[in-house]
């Protein structure tokens, strides 16, 4: 007499639907959050001037200056080097608008001459609002 067990072992099923439900909806949580940071891939010391109120609620245009002379028009690296790359690259972030504020933040220890070239470009593109960002002097220190 031969006894077997026709019961055959149950088939386990794991439901992967509401795992890929909850990845997609963090995944857009963080994608959707990661967009509104402003990151600043360039650390650069500035430059230091006396305070003074004024409007901060304007979306400027920020053109960054490393130490090494490397130009950079928001996030975007100026690829090329001279006053024409310089422009063709704030012409393609600036669009067509140019009446918003220009902020120049160059680090302290940068030459003068990439600052210029920065305004230069800047006044030949018809900008014509330009602020230089600087980091507020102590109170009580030597001038």
């Amino acid at each position: 007499m031969r006894i077997s067990n026709d019961r055959r072992g149950d088939d386990f099923e794991i439901n992967v639907i509401p795992l890929i439900d909850v990845l997609l909806t963090l995944l857009m949580f963080f994608v959707l959050t990661s967009t509104f940071i402003q990151h600043s891939r360039l650390q650069v010391t500035l430059p230091q001037a006396s305070t003074q109120e004024r409007d901060l609620n304007t979306q400027a245009l920020t053109i960054m200056i490393d130490r090494d002379g490397r130009f950079y028009v928001g996030s975007d690296e100026v690829m090329g080097e001279g006053i024409n790359a310089l422009k063709q690259t704030i012409a393609r972030n600036a669009g067509d608008n140019r009446d918003q504020p220009v902020i120049i933040r160059a680090d302290a220890m940068t030459p003068n001459q990439n600052v210029v070239t920065a305004m230069d470009a800047l006044g030949q593109l018809g900008f014509s609002r330009l602020s230089i960002a600087t980091t507020p002097t102590k109170p009580g220190a030597a001038r």
